[in-house]
């Protein structure tokens, strides 16, 4: 855009401010290590609206650009309202939306602004977008999506819709205890959402009807309490010691999943499979990171949030087809439902 002649002017938010202008959460810092990466000047305004904006747009030259203050100090932002998307789209003649992280939200400076100007998706939304659509629409068989994460409530959906679509589920993480249990398998201390338990037996019997090949951890590294520092060993799902708690998947596991996929075409991979924030208890997580970077002929797609974090944290997201940058929003797509983000782009 620059080396055509735009003026580019910048929206985004950082953090959770609730609506009210928090320093902490400036994007000064943003700016200064976005100038380091051009090596460029790249400009700031103290707001994303008001006069004092306009007037830092309209002072712009051509190739200049022009980061504007955290979009959500306003709780506009958030609540989508019209006329602050509609000051937000009088800075620019085209927008460009490059925010797929947060695609399944109807904000202002997305879904509100995309309705107002001519819209298009950025490099970034529209490399999202192709390599999740893969997965939904048309994925390479044999298929597997490897769903992680602490608790089953949260990836109910997901698993219900993968279930239409993979050859092979696997599960791990804090979710698959909930499985465990459901199987008759004491977890001990181990997280658990009861009120889940009859959805997870008839997930399993879906997945038998339809064919697909569900597994669930065959040994998990277990600990005293739930600590970095915590006593830990390896043990098999039958022997999980009373009083202890699963905190991460073991060898075994991961040997049976690696042997899964080394087939499969297309890997989806969304979730932890332990407490992967502890050092401790993330080896079953770096290890099938290693496993699916090494699937050379199949297309490899990383969920973002956590699982992201984690190839990330090993230098290793270069070695995989697709890293997403949205948590939330690549579950909701892989689930089938509608972002409003992407929806306010399609046929502009």
């Amino acid at each position: 855009l620059r080396l055509e002649g735009a003026r580019v002017v910048l929206l985004s938010h950082l953090g959770r401010p609730k609506g009210k202008r928090d320093p902490s959460l400036s994007l000064a810092p943003v700016a200064a290590r976005l100038a380091e990466l051009m090596g460029e000047p790249v400009q700031t305004a103290d707001d994303c609206i008001g006069t004092v904006v306009q007037d830092a747009v309209a002072a712009l030259t051509d190739g200049d650009v022009l980061l504007l203050e955290n979009v959500r100090f306003h709780p506009e932002e958030e609540a989508n309202e019209e006329e602050f998307a509609k000051a937000l789209a009088s800075l620019g003649d085209v927008f460009v939306n490059d925010a797929f992280g947060v695609a399944h939200r109807a904000s202002a400076s997305t879904e509100g602004v995309a309705h107002l100007r001519p819209a298009v998706a950025g490099f970034l939304m529209e490399s999202e977008i192709n390599f999740l659509s893969r997965a939904v629409e048309e994925p390479e068989r044999p298929y597997a999506a490897i769903i992680g994460g602490a608790k089953v409530s949260s990836k109910m959906a997901v698993i219900e819709a993968l279930l239409e679509r993979v050859d092979k589920l696997m599960l791990g993480g804090g979710m698959a205890n909930t499985f465990l249990k459901a199987e008759g398998f004491d977890v001990a201390e181990s997280l658990v959402e009861d009120d889940y338990m009859a959805e997870a037996k008839r997930i399993e019997e879906k997945a038998s009807e339809r064919g697909v090949k569900l597994l669930l951890p065959a040994d998990v590294v277990v600990a005293e309490r739930f600590e970095a520092d915590s006593p830990a060993r390896r043990v098999s799902v039958k022997d999980v010691p009373a009083g202890w708690r699963i905190m991460d998947v073991g060898e075994t596991t991961i040997d049976v999943y690696a042997h899964a996929l080394a087939e499969c075409k297309t890997v989806v991979w969304n979730g932890p499979m332990g407490v992967a924030e502890m050092p401790s208890f993330a080896h079953g997580s770096h290890r099938l990171a290693g496993v699916i970077a090494k699937l050379e002929e199949a297309t490899t797609i990383i969920g973002g949030g956590e699982t992201a974090a984690v190839v990330e944290s090993l230098g290793m997201a270069e070695e995989f087809s697709h890293v997403s940058t949205g948590g939330g929003a690549s579950l909701e797509f892989l689930e089938g439902r509608e972002l409003p983000g992407v929806a306010a782009l399609q046929d502009r």
